[in-house]
């Protein structure tokens, strides 16, 4: 299962030869995906995890934190593949089936994160 957020940030890229060493905006979209078998009880019965649980935890952990930032004041040379695995390091122990990240900078242009890449 998906979910997709979206949220606004600006950055430079201070070693990058072109012009996005400059200060400018991005408006992210967020896609967030976990994997597993449905659950058997509880109220997440018959989900792999429930929908507005994983809402809260990214509004929490990531949207919050980083929606209209400069993300240069969070992490050293914020590029779409740093960005992606700080938002994983966010959520991995609240969202233990967390499973993929797509991180949209762009329209044409994104960032994924999936759990085997961190296995390598």
């Amino acid at each position: 299962m998906r979910k997709t957020f979206r949220f606004e940030a600006a950055h430079t890229l201070p070693f990058h030869p072109g012009k996005c060493a400059r200060l400018h905006g991005h408006s992210y979209r967020l896609e967030v995906a976990v994997a597993g078998p449905l659950r058997s009880r509880g109220p997440a019965r018959g989900m792999v995890e429930d929908f507005d649980r994983i809402e809260r935890i990214v509004g929490e952990r990531v949207v919050d934190a980083l929606d209209h930032q400069n993300l240069n004041e969070l992490m050293e040379n914020p590029t779409a593949e740093k960005i992606v695995l700080w938002i994983w390091k966010h959520l991995e122990a609240s969202l233990p089936r967390l499973d993929e990240l797509v991180l949209w900078e762009t329209q044409t242009s994104c960032a994924v994160l999936r759990r085997s890449d961190l296995a390598r």
